[in-house]
C-alpha cells in the first residue's frame, strides 16, 4: 500500500507540474488567498475551528469525514492535492500515518506548517501495551522485513491533558502561517484551553468520588491515555489499534471472570461496536445482568455529524457522564 501511495503522489506531481503556470499565477495574489488548514481526524478539525473562530476566513478540511477510522484510511488523489498546497497540515503521526512522508516530500507549498501530534507530545506518548487477558494480534513473520520499532498508541486526543498541549501547538502553527491574526488566535486558544482544563478537573473529581476504579472493555481499547490520566485500571479484549473482531474463548472467559471477581456492573465498548463481544462476556458471568455502556473514541465522526453540531468538548462531556455511570 505504501508503494501505491508513492506512485499516486508521483503521478499527481507530474499532473500539477504540467499545470503549474496557472497554479503559480493564482497563488501570486496572496492577499486573496484564505488560510487553508488540512486535518486528518475530527478532534484536530474541531480544535482548529475553535482556534480560528470568527477571526479570519479559513478553509478547514477534515480528511477522514466518512466514518473510516484512522487505522484504515488511505488518501485519495483529491486528498493529496489538498495537502500539497495547504498552509497548515495536522496529522497524528503514528503507524497509521506512514503515507504522510511521501505526500509531504512532493508538497507544492514549501512554506507549509506541519504539525505531528505524537512529535508535539514528545515523552507524553505511550507505547501500546497488552495487559493481562488481552488478546494479542497475530503477526505474519517475514524474514525480509526490518525489525520494527515500538508501536505507539495513537489515540492521544482522548486525554484532555494532552489536548491542552496540542491546542496550544496548533494555535502557534496557525499563527505562524497567518501572523496578521496571531493575537486573536492566541486569545481563542487560551479561552478554549481553559474549557479543556475545567472539564479535566471534572473528570478528576468524578474519579475521586467513584465506587470502583476499573473499566472492562469487551472491545478494542483506545482509552489508554484517559485511564492513565486518572489512574484507573482496565481490562480489554484488544489493544486500541487492533484489527481483530473476534474474541477467543480464553479472552471471553478471562474477562467474564474479572467481571465476577470485581463485581463490575457495566461492560464497556466503543461507538463502532456491534455489541456482540460485550454481550458474550455478560452471558458468561455469574449474574448475567450487567449493562453495556459506550464511550465515544471519536473515530467514527462523519461530515454529517459535524454539520449536525458535533464538537470535541461536547463528546468528552458525554463521555464523562458515561464514565460516572461505569464507575458506580
Amino acid at each position: 500500500m505504501k508503494k501505491l501511495i508513492s506512485l499516486l503522489v508521483a503521478a499527481l506531481v507530474l499532473t500539477l507540474a504540467v499545470g503549474c503556470g496557472k497554479a503559480d499565477a493564482k497563488k501570486s495574489d496572496s492577499s486573496s488567498k484564505e488560510l487553508s488548514v488540512v486535518t486528518t481526524i475530527f478532534p484536530e478539525y474541531d480544535w482548529v475551528k475553535q482556534i480560528v473562530g470568527d477571526t479570519s476566513e479559513a478553509d478547514i478540511t477534515m480528511l477522514l469525514d466518512n466514518g473510516v477510522d484512522l487505522h484504515s484510511y488511505q488518501p485519495n488523489a483529491d486528498d493529496i492535492i489538498k495537502i500539497s498546497d495547504c498552509d497548515v497540515f495536522i496529522y497524528v503521526g503514528g503507524e497509521s500515518d506512514e503515507w504522510v512522508d511521501d505526500v509531504l516530500k512532493e508538497a507544492t507549498n514549501k512554506d507549509m506548517v506541519v504539525i505531528n501530534l505524537l512529535e508535539t507530545l514528545g515523552n507524553r506518548i505511550k507505547e501500546e501495551e497488552v495487559v493481562e487477558g488481552m488478546q494479542g494480534e497475530e503477526e505474519e513473520e517475514d524474514a525480509d522485513e526490518e525489525e520494527e520499532g515500538p508501536e505507539y498508541d495513537e489515540h492521544v486526543w482522548l486525554s484532555l491533558k494532552n489536548s491542552s498541549v496540542l491546542v496550544q501547538a496548533i494555535a502557534d502553527g496557525i499563527a505562524k502561517a497567518d501572523p496578521d491574526n496571531k493575537d486573536a488566535y492566541e486569545k481563542n486558544a487560551a479561552a478554549y484551553i481553559k474549557q479543556l482544563q475545567d472539564l479535566d478537573a471534572k473528570y478528576e473529581d468524578a474519579v475521586a468520588n467513584a465506587g470502583t476504579k476499573t473499566l472492562l472493555f469487551g472491545d478494542r481499547f483506545p482509552f489508554r491515555y484517559l485511564v492513565d490520566d486518572y489512574k484507573l485500571d482496565y481490562y480489554a479484549a484488544f489493544v486500541g489499534c487492533s484489527a481483530e473482531t473476534e474474541a477467543s474463548f480464553e479472552t471471553i472467559t478471562f474477562l467474564a471472570g474479572k467481571v465476577d471477581e470485581l463485581g463490575l456492573k457495566n461492560i464497556m465498548q466503543i461507538e463502532s461496536a456491534d455489541g456482540r463481544i460485550a454481550q458474550t462476556i455478560i452471558d458468561n458471568t455469574k449474574d448475567k445482568n450487567q449493562t453495556v455502556l459506550t464511550l465515544d473514541s471519536m473515530q467514527s465522526v462523519t461530515a454529517q455529524h459535524v454539520a449536525d453540531g458535533a464538537n470535541y468538548l461536547a463528546i468528552m462531556e458525554k463521555n464523562l457522564e458515561i464514565l460516572k455511570q461505569a464507575l458506580q
